[in-house]
């Protein structure tokens, strides 16, 4: 109650600040997930209006010696002024109103590190922890949305992605309070997740005529270049993919991944079948969990008596600081076939001679091949390209005599 009530005074002021930091970082984020569509999207206006949210709860996740983790559950029903200027490839410019903001979340703030110097804290980083409801409109000022198809729902979609990209846990903002080098409270990947996608059973029939025509999507973030596909399987109701997908941990402690199972309807919009999730909390480094998950129709209901069927993945969860020396048990399949094995090594650790007698053609018969893995972490003391003193940057990541080309936001 009193927190409610000093930001019912200072809401004016935080309104000001938060609006134009909000804008900053959140206009890039919209750009990337721009649908090909439009032609630029940005803010025309952002105010978040008069009516503050509302906290419901409050608890201490941690606190010792190095830091203190907060979580402040929220409503907030907005009258926020939000106009996005959308151009479209024809050249016709939208002015789009979001409104009607319905939100209710959890917000996690984090103190650290705790410092002899008051405030007694030397950052606090902040990050939405959990979503829980998040509904808006959007409007189009002096006409109607629905007039021009398939608008809406690329916007929602965009604006969706850029929550979840911006300031959806594990992402989170960093303010110094005291000066001072904060990097080690940046958002960092922690290790990789190898899924092994093997077989689902029992699945339910969504075609009138014949079986389902499944295929699985796989993401530990939902965002379009996180998700995995797998291959789609035609007309059968007991599909096998066994199909491999890696994907970053960004914090073991508090991620999952999901599965969602779908019926592919070709040019129409595909029908969840079910889904399943697997919290890596759960998995033991360096250790694979083979399990059966039962699909129900959304995560947040607990109650689903219906069958929708299972799906069967093998999961082992990789930390970065873990020793090089344990072995991975998916690459001992994959990482070379027994022909190479054989060409290289004699059963006692030294290289076989045969393979130095073989003919040219022989050896090139021989790949040897392997995944590298490479994580952009930052730039330093980049030279300004624009007029006004600053770039606007991203890498490229290429790989020669090969057409593999990553580009990053």
């Amino acid at each position: 109650k009193w927190l409610n009530e000093e930001l019912n005074k200072i809401w004016p002021f935080v309104n000001e600040a938060a609006s134009e930091l909000i804008k900053a970082s959140v206009e890039p984020v919209l750009e990337q997930y721009r649908p090909v569509v439009f032609a630029a999207l940005k803010f025309s206006k952002l105010t978040l209006g008069t009516v503050a949210p509302q906290f419901t709860g409050i608890s201490i996740i941690e606190s010792n010696e190095e830091g203190i983790v907060m979580e402040l559950e929220m409503n907030w029903d907005a009258n926020p002024s939000i106009i996005l200027d959308v151009k479209t490839r024809l050249g016709v410019g939208l002015p789009i109103q979001v409104k009607d903001i319905g939100f209710t979340g959890v917000f996690r703030l984090i103190f650290k590190p705790l410092v002899e110097q008051l405030p007694c804290f030397g950052a606090v980083c902040f990050s939405l922890r959990q979503k829980k409801k998040l509904d808006f409109k959007l409007k189009v000022i002096g006409g109607d949305i629905s007039a021009i198809p398939g608008i809406s729902a690329a916007l929602e979609e965009t604006i969706k992605n850029a929550i979840e990209d911006s300031i959806t846990w594990p992402v989170r903002k960093v303010i110094p309070i005291v000066p001072g080098d904060y990097s080690d409270l940046e958002l960092k990947p922690v290790g990789t997740l190898e899924v092994k996608l093997v077989q689902a059973r029992d699945l339910t029939n969504k075609d009138l005529i014949g079986k389902s025509d499944p295929f699985a999507t796989l993401y530990i973030r939902p965002l379009p270049d996180q998700t995995k596909r797998s291959k789609t399987i035609n007309n059968d109701l007991n599909p096998i993919w066994n199909e491999h997908f890696e994907f970053i941990v960004e914090d073991a402690d508090t991620q999952s991944v999901t599965v969602k199972i779908y019926d592919d309807d070709g040019i129409q919009e595909s029908d969840l079948i079910g889904c399943a999730q697997v919290s890596l909390r759960d998995l033991q480094p360096g250790k694979v969990k083979d399990v059966w998950l039962k699909l129900v129709k959304d995560l947040e209901i607990q109650r689903d008596r219906k069958d929708r069927g299972q799906v069967h993945l093998e999961l082992v969860y990789y930390p970065y600081n873990m020793k090089d020396e344990t072995p991975n048990p998916f690459k001992q399949h994959f990482s070379m076939t027994s022909l190479e094995r054989t060409m290289t090594s004699n059963g006692n650790g030294s290289a076989n001679k045969d393979y130095g007698r073989l003919s040219s053609r022989k050896r090139k018969e021989i790949i040897l091949r392997g995944v590298l893995q490479v994580t952009v972490i930052s730039g330093e003391d980049l030279p300004a390209m624009d007029m006004n003193g600053k770039s606007d940057p991203y890498v490229v990541v290429s790989l020669k005599k090969t057409k593999t080309k990553h580009k990053t936001r």
